[in-house]
């Protein structure tokens, strides 16, 4: 599986503080499925973290797992706050893209309120470069607003959620609105969010298999949300289609058919 979203990266944000931390979470990605782990460090006001930097500890990591025989496969990102876009030029945008293709990883909003997302990301778009919003059905914007994020997708933004809301990590809303973007198609990718190896773990598959009893037919699309797309939003690619979850039906629909 490709894992889009991770702070494994040692002591540069809220991730592992220590290089032993990132080797932990490294085995602990690699035993839960995942070959390929995207670093992306938190890119905002908080942390202050330059992209140009990013780079260097990403190459540094590798170096790391290659020596300790973690055979993971950890590539540059980050994960950019809306309010630093304006200020990055196109070349630091660059550098924290994730893998060879446009996307960029952007944070979706932790507040209640923010009336600069849509020209921000159509800025980021016009100047090149594709959106990928991360943890949406995390976001208060979007729970207060759900039009809105539909409004985005319909305008060329993907979504990615996080695998641990599907287990209720998160709590039973952000389940629930993790789940109705799950059946409405509004998820183009499930990332582990990865801070560390015991608390926020870098597994998918738990969050998916966590779903599938409230969505019959889900794991029909695993490989797509797993692999497939983020391998296409890795390489710059048209998204593959995307596998057909079966229709469901309430007891009056079943009742109309039968009329």
């Amino acid at each position: 599986m490709i894992d889009l979203h991770s702070h494994v990266l040692p002591g540069i944000d809220d991730g592992p503080a220590t290089l032993e931390g990132s080797l932990a979470l490294a085995r602990a990605a690699i035993a839960r499925g995942t070959t390929t782990l995207l670093a992306t460090p938190h890119i905002d006001h908080s942390f202050g973290i330059a992209p140009r930097t990013v780079a260097p500890a990403v190459r540094a990591l590798r170096s790391e797992l290659a020596g300790a025989e973690i055979p993971l496969d950890v590539l540059a990102g980050g994960e950019v706050a809306i309010s630093r876009l304006a200020e990055l030029s196109d070349d630091d945008l660059r550098t924290v893209r994730l893998g060879d293709g446009p996307y960029l990883l952007v944070e979706s909003p932790h507040v209640p309120t923010a009336g600069t997302i849509e020209p921000a990301l159509f800025d980021l778009q016009v100047r090149g470069f594709g959106v990928l919003l991360a943890h949406p059905e995390r976001s208060p914007v979007f729970l207060r607003d759900r039009e809105r994020l539909r409004a985005l997708v319909q305008q060329g933004a993907l979504c990615s959620i996080t695998a641990g809301s599907l287990t209720g990590k998160f709590g039973r809303t952000v389940r629930a609105y993790a789940l109705e973007l799950l059946e409405e198609g509004l998820v183009h990718d499930v990332a582990s969010d990865a801070h560390d190896h015991t608390r926020r773990v870098p597994g998918l598959a738990e969050g998916l298999s966590a779903a599938e009893g409230d969505i019959p037919g889900l794991e029909a699309q695993t490989d797509w949300l797993t692999r497939a797309a983020p391998a296409a939003i890795l390489a710059g690619d048209d998204l593959p289609p995307r596998p057909e979850l079966p229709e469901r039906r309430t007891w009056r629909d079943r009742f109309r058919r039968a009329l």
